[in-house]
């Protein structure tokens, strides 16, 4: 594959994780208030590795993994989607789609800890101030007194923070496993192996599970968003990107997914909006962009 092939899927996969996965905390919040959580992204992950395996398979790619590769990616699928996904849709029952996203939003610095931690990188002089930056927006989110007084909230906040530390690290740990080279045979057996753990905590918990011929329309209409472009596009595209550039730069989706977030929130399910959550956007997004700045997309293995 040449490099401007390749650059050019970058950028494509970029614009999916970055606008279509803003667009998911509206399509949950819309599901979660008829289906449980956990069965609810259990369906969405089972059904979309159901079609990518098909896809992948039209394409006359092998569906053959190593026991290591399974294992890998069964971990990276707890990590991110039995964990990730079901605590931040278990969240979503508490809290608006737009305050989860800014919550998230501070998983770069998630990241960026965590890295410095695990594997001893270096944090620079820039990425400080970023660190102090998103402390001081995430601060300013979670203090406000309209929203940690309302029930529910305080755990739904804490949920979130679960499921960012879970992601965080899946993103690391994917970074350095040895994992399918194929995208969609890595993604779809994370999103099995997840689908199929998401079903099991969801009997474990006594969840409801409701026939699709008895959801309503708007449901029907949010999963297929989540299943089609949540999964099978955004989630391929996110794993094709953490081959390609560092995991912090793959964590600067959150610059974008609060705005869209926000936005759908507002105008479809009549989220308020206040000033202090706006200027907590400013300023941790700010901090974001402070931590990856003068970074440079690092372009692995071009000729595989």
């Amino acid at each position: 594959m040449s490099v401007s092939r390749k650059t050019v899927l970058i950028i494509l996969a970029f614009f999916a994780i970055y606008v279509i996965w803003g667009s998911t905390y509206l399509l949950n919040k819309i599901a979660v208030t008829q289906l449980a959580p956990f069965f609810l992204s259990g369906v969405r992950f089972a059904v979309a590795s159901v079609i990518i395996f098909i896809i992948a398979k039209s394409l006359k790619v092998s569906l053959y993994i190593s026991k290591k590769q399974l294992l890998n990616t069964t971990i990276s699928g707890f990590l991110f989607l039995t964990l990730g996904n079901g605590l931040a849709v278990v969240a979503l029952q508490y809290i608006d789609s737009g305050f989860a996203a800014l919550e998230i939003a501070s998983q770069p610095l998630v990241v960026l800890i965590m890295m410095r931690i695990l594997l001893g990188k270096r944090i620079s002089t820039m990425s400080y101030i970023g660190v102090v930056l998103g402390f001081i927006g995430v601060f300013l989110l979670v203090s406000q007194k309209e929203i940690i007084s309302k029930d529910g909230q305080i755990l739904g906040m804490i949920l979130i923070f679960a499921c960012m530390l879970s992601w965080a690290y899946g993103s690391i740990f994917v970074g350095k496993a040895d994992l399918p080279s194929n995208i969609f045979v890595n993604a779809g057996y994370q999103m099995l192996t997840g689908g199929i753990m998401l079903a099991i905590v969801s009997i474990f918990l006594g969840e409801s599970w409701v026939l699709p011929n008895l959801w309503e329309t708007d449901v029907k209409w949010s999963m297929l968003g989540l299943i089609i472009f949540g999964s099978i596009i955004a989630f391929t595209s996110f794993n094709f990107l953490l081959k390609e550039v560092s995991p912090e730069k793959v964590a600067t989706n959150t610059y974008v997914n609060p705005i869209i977030a926000l936005i759908l929130g507002w105008w479809i399910l009549d989220e308020h909006i206040t000033l202090q959550s706006i200027i907590a956007a400013v300023v941790l997004l700010t901090g974001v962009y402070f931590i990856n700045t003068k970074r440079t997309f690092k372009l692995k293995n071009i000729g595989r």
